[in-house]
């Protein structure tokens, strides 16, 4: 293992640690925050194709902004995996989603085989909504070590013009420093409670 993966390694057990400590009041709390931040950005407001994650238990939790982006009828993207791959495909609405099939990581996600609009194909994404594990203030972001985002985002762009990327954070997702490659894409804004 390189030293910049074990550096990795080691910074995402720490963080994900850190994050576990935090009761699920305190979780909350810090969601409620980042999605008020987030439908107050004009970024935000005037996108009208946007792609968010699902998220975990562990992660700012996402569903209100799911639900708001259908509510302000945005055209909504959503990731699907299956081994190395990720895809970037379109959802509906809260229904759609409701009845999704969960994954191994407890999250929702539509079939990775099923025919969906692609975003990779003709999805002119104003912006994009990132989970990480940790980031610093001017961007620099740490994923989940599986390399999804930074493989999708260094093929997007090569297709279509770059989105505005915003990830959220709880704020003990923010560090001074992290390690990362020429791979590992930055993002515009992180945005945490703080």
């Amino acid at each position: 293992m390189s030293i910049l993966k074990s550096n990795k390694h080691v910074l995402r057990k720490k963080v994900k640690l850190i994050i576990a400590q935090l009761n699920s009041e305190e979780r909350d709390r810090q969601s409620r925050k980042v999605f008020e931040k987030l439908c107050s950005l004009p970024q935000f407001q005037q996108s009208r194709k946007v792609s968010v994650f699902l998220s975990t238990e562990y992660e700012i939790n996402t569903l209100p902004i799911l639900k708001h982006l259908f509510k302000t009828k945005k055209e909504v993207f959503v990731p699907t995996y299956k081994g190395k791959e990720m895809k970037m495909v379109k959802l509906f609405s809260m229904e759609e989603y409701e009845n999704l099939v969960l994954t191994k990581w407890n999250i929702k996600q539509p079939k990775f085989d099923e025919t969906r609009e692609n975003a990779l194909e003709n999805g002119n994404l104003d912006l994009i909504i990132l989970p990480g594990v940790a980031f610093t203030r001017d961007g620099k972001r740490l994923g989940h070590g599986m390399g999804y985002y930074d493989s999708f985002l260094n093929a997007y762009v090569k297709e279509q013009k770059k989105p505005y990327l915003i990830a959220v954070a709880f704020n003990e997702q923010i560090w001074d420093d992290i390690p990362i490659s020429e791979k590992d894409v930055s993002v515009d804004l992180v945005l945490t409670e703080k």
